[in-house]
């Protein structure tokens, strides 16, 4: 009973965090950060309003009627899940029978097959949902056949598009985390002794291997779950779903927002806790124990500050902390593919704001081409590629070269600034975590912040940012700096709850290895193991997580793209016929805005350049954490250096000093001769 209590308490807490989410779009239209106060009295209004269930009501602005909210969203909630869980259950099982198969091919083929992995899951969701679509629409007009509908009309609704789209992503990670965990199972010693008994493969891989990696793989599912549905989010946006996002931009009220997530967040949430009571197991005993002897938080800060009182901050030097990243840095370039992920983000960046310094932003624009005779036209926005520009034009008559290139520096700057809070910020919090918690409150805040695994990302950006980066009739609530300030704010601490979980647990598993025990033992103060033993070990660990970090903000902007939502703010004109929207600082998601009507009129060029842009960053990334991995295990000896090996080799086969022959004993004899001995 005790343990469904505390199930009860986490899930009223979820639904608590989700009130106080939607109630934020309110606050920054009205009041902001002139009146913070103004934000606690509006979320106490709401919580009034909120446990009045005769005032669940489902308005539309502008218009006077008013509905029932349940009613009104029970059918496109039914409809997203159908699709949600159709696309799970599809990628889930083509995840389990690829991994399955793939364990009886060659070891070569099996890396060519993890290295197509890699690539896949770079892909964004986006281009494979344009991929598709594009076929569809080719096979169509080729050959007259409609291979499966791309777009919801009316009552006649789409499955096949999205649930295939949504089903990729699922079935390449799992299939990719199958791949690993099994490889690692195969190493242990009781599938040695299985072989050694006469086992096949295949019973081994049956009846042991897969039934023990289970529960890992489910735990691992929380993760795919989340990301999946920030996918969706934009999947529904393509393929015209009305499904449970359509609900809630069309109403954009408080209480459309909070009742249609809590639908989305109580099954999933139920379903992972009752199987974690089912099984017995707790998330937070999955990790090893360390520093059960604090008391609470507070205790924890106090502590801690009378250690760093008692420093000799004479002996610590400034500009280490500063020199030794770049030390690592440049010991890091010697890895090629490190290197060509870094130069591409330095030459990319540097050539952006060098282009816009001596520019001052300059852009290319044509509205009308002329044939020669000067009377025929010959092009009108938006251009082809190659007329008048390289890459063409937008539908206002910009180059998009231009465009890209201007908006570089804010897309990946800014993206890597947020990757970099998210990391930094996260790993501060882990330090408190791990070094200032006991198990007990360990275990509080992961199944607290485990709750986030089961909201859309991308959703929950869409709601805070709305009311901040659309322009109004009246102009923008808030000014440019504030724009960018608010969006790295939200867009940080978001995460900034995992990634702190995340350090934190790394950091607690150096801190049970034996060798941080031996350093307490000989008095080192928790300053100093962190700073000298743990930080170096979990350094590594850190620049993947960045890594990963920065790929996730350049997806998300990609989807606030989608909704015409730009790094910036989100610059729209009013009137009979106004403009496109635009983006303020021209990054790349103001191109991905014209997605939909790219692929209806096929003017692919709007889109495929951005989009290959920001694949090419995506990969540069990966490469940085390939080579921060290959640098790693190449310290460790998983992976040997073969130049070092080779030249060991020549020097060896070349003949040193101390390499022993004939020549060289006749030569010890003689000095033993000339030195008198017998």
């Amino acid at each position: 009973m005790t343990k469904i209590a505390k199930i009860v308490l986490f899930y009223f807490l979820g639904v608590f965090g989700i009130i106080c989410i939607s109630v934020f779009p309110r606050y920054f239209q009205t009041s902001g950060i002139a009146d913070p106060l103004n934000y606690f009295r509006e979320l106490w209004a709401f919580i009034q309003t909120f446990v009045q269930p005769d005032k669940w009501v489902y308005t539309v602005p502008r218009s006077p009627g008013e509905f029932s909210l349940l009613g009104t969203i029970w059918e496109p909630f039914i409809y997203s899940m159908q699709i949600l869980l159709g696309a799970l259950l599809i990628g889930f099982t083509l995840a389990f029978v690829f991994a399955f198969l793939t364990n009886f091919l060659p070891k070569n083929a099996i890396h060519i097959v993890k290295r197509i992995l890699d690539f896949l899951e770079s892909i964004p969701d986006i281009v494979i949902a344009a991929v598709l679509q594009m076929l569809v629409i080719y096979v169509y007009q080729t050959y007259g056949f409609e291979l499966f509908q791309i777009a919801t009309y009316r009552e006649d609704k789409a499955y096949a598009g999205p649930i295939i789209t949504l089903a990729i992503l699922p079935m390449v990670s799992l299939f990719k985390i199958l791949l690993l965990m099994i490889e690692e199972e195969f190493t242990k010693d009781y599938v040695l002794f299985l072989k050694s008994k006469g086992i096949k493969k295949f019973g081994v891989l049956v009846k042991h291997v897969l039934r023990n990696i289970l529960p890992t793989t489910f735990h691992h599912t929380k993760v795919i779950l989340w990301a999946t549905l920030s996918s969706q989010f934009i999947i529904e946006r393509i393929f015209n779903v009305h499904g449970f996002s359509y609900v809630i931009l069309e109403s954009f009220t408080p209480m459309t927002i909070a009742v249609t997530l809590i639908l989305l967040f109580t099954p999933f949430f139920l379903v992972f806790q009752l199987v974690d009571l089912w099984t017995g197991q707790d998330l937070g005993s999955l990790q090893s124990e360390a520093n059960n002897n604090r008391v609470s938080l507070l205790s924890a800060v106090k502590y801690q500050l009378t250690r760093l009182g008692k420093i000799n901050w004479k002996r610590w030097k400034p500009w280490k902390p500063v020199t030794v990243p770049f030390m690592t840095f440049f010991r890091h370039m010697k890895n090629w593919k490190f290197a060509v992920g870094s130069l591409f983000f330095i030459l990319m960046i540097s050539y952006s704001i060098i282009y816009s310094i001596t520019t001052d932003n300059h852009m290319d624009q044509a509205r009308i081409i002329y044939e020669e005779d000067g009377v025929s036209i010959k092009s009108t926005p938006a251009h082809p590629p190659g007329v008048p520009f390289l890459l063409g034009s937008d539908e206002l008559g910009f180059s998009i070269l231009d465009m890209l290139t201007i908006g570089a520096k804010y897309t990946l700057f800014f993206a890597l600034v947020i990757a970099f809070l998210r990391v930094f910020i996260g790993m501060a919090g882990g330090v408190l975590f791990s070094f200032g918690l006991d198990r007990k409150r360990q275990n509080w805040i992961e199944k607290i912040v485990d709750s986030i695994h089961f909201l859309p990302l991308s959703l929950i950006a869409y709601i805070l940012l709305r009311p901040i980066l659309i322009e109004q009739r009246m102009g923008f609530a808030y000014s440019f700096t504030e724009r960018i300030i608010f969006e790295i704010i939200i867009l940080t601490i978001l995460v900034v709850p995992l990634t702190a979980v995340l350090s934190g647990n790394e950091m607690k598993r150096v801190l049970n290895t034996e060798f941080i025990r031996s350093a307490r033992v000989l008095g080192g103060s928790n300053f100093h193991i962190f700073w000298k033993h743990v930080l170096p070990h979990i350094g590594p660990r850190m620049t993947i997580l960045f890594g990963q970090q920065f790929i996730q903000v350049l997806l998300i902007f990609m989807h606030l793209g989608i909704f015409n939502f730009f790094f910036g703010g989100t610059n729209r004109t009013f009137g009979a016929i106004g403009d496109p929207p635009r983006s303020m600082t021209y990054e790349w998601s103001g191109l991905i805005g014209s997605t939909t009507h790219a692929l209806s009129s096929g003017k692919y060029w709007l889109i495929v350049w951005v989009l290959l842009a920001f694949i090419l960053s995506i990969f540069a990334m990966q490469f940085i954490i390939q080579g921060v991995k290959e640098v790693q295990q190449t310290k460790v000896g998983v992976i040997y250096n073969m130049r070092k090996i080779r030249k060991k080799r020549r020097n060896y086969q070349a003949g040193s000093e101390y390499d022993i022959s004939p020549e060289s004993f006749q030569m010890v004899n003689s000095n033993r001769k000339a030195n008198g001995a017998p």
